[in-house]
């Protein structure tokens, strides 16, 4: 999905919007507008308290009961963000904590396994690097490994699968680890199951759904972004499916494995 238009859709922008146009409605006299602006704003502070935020990210994660799959041949680290700032006067483009999150996995994985590193993810943003040609970098500078296929034209999931797939089926690799945050990995699994190609989970770290107490009940700003994230993955799942086609039959069969990630990584 557009990520220019998944801003404008999603909490807490929309909500925000909803809230300050019904607020002013109300401020004309619009009684029902100004319940629709106190809803708007109870809604972006539940979507900012843990407990709504860790049920969100952990229904993301169903358990699933797989059969393993064909030997996996190489290690698949899907680009998720990027962080700008200013080194000497000029602005730098890096990889975000998502990014590292997913890279330092993929590391553990690789000095575990010895399988080959694939990492993927394109231009994030006119003027921008690769956000795999940053990675690699990362593998290299910050963890002294080399990424043996580097796919630079990502710009979503979706063609994440897509030139992963077709750069590991020319080398003769037909299965593969699959490294990304917990929460998504199902949208994730599906894009490479639509494809054929078996791919064993190895998420990054999988969330703990909490419990009812009252630090859960406050509201934090990192809670919301976290709230985001999940709604941004169901709504990522739901527009794959109806562009994509109903959730591949191989994924419900055991198409996939889980592979725990070594404890360093977590």
């Amino acid at each position: 999905m557009n990520e220019l238009l998944a801003a404008f859709l999603l909490p807490p922008f929309s909500l925000g919007w909803l809230g300050l146009v019904a607020g002013l409605l109300a401020w004309r006299g619009r009684r029902l507008a100004g319940l629709v602006a106190a809803l708007a704003a109870a809604g972006i502070l539940v979507l900012a308290t843990p407990l709504a935020a860790g049920w969100l990210i952990a229904a993301l994660e169903p358990d699933q009961a797989a059969s393993l799959g064909p030997q996996p041949g190489a290690i698949i680290i899907l680009g998720g963000d990027v962080a700008h700032g200013q080194a000497g006067g000029a602005a730098t483009t890096d990889i975000g904590m998502l990014t590292l999150e997913r890279l330092r996995a993929g590391a553990a994985l690789h000095r575990a396994t010895g399988l080959p590193i694939l990492v993927t993810g394109g231009v994030l943003g006119a003027g921008q690097p690769a956000l795999a040609g940053l990675m690699a970098r990362s593998l290299r500078e910050d963890f002294g490994l080399a990424a043996r296929w580097i796919e630079p034209q990502a710009r979503d999931t979706r063609e994440n699968a897509a030139f992963s797939v077709a750069l590991l089926r020319g080398d003769g690799v037909a299965a593969a680890l699959l490294v990304t945050q917990a929460w998504h990995m199902p949208r994730a699994q599906e894009a490479f199951a639509r494809l054929g190609f078996p791919v064993r989970d190895a998420p990054v770290r999988r969330a703990v759904a909490p419990g009812f107490t009252l630090r859960g009940l406050l509201p934090q700003a990192g809670d919301l972004q976290e709230s985001w994230f999940a709604i941004h993955e169901w709504v990522g799942r739901l527009f794959y499916r109806w562009r994509d086609g109903a959730r591949p039959a191989a994924l419900s069969a055991g198409f996939t494995a889980r592979t725990p990630v070594p404890a360093e990584a977590h």
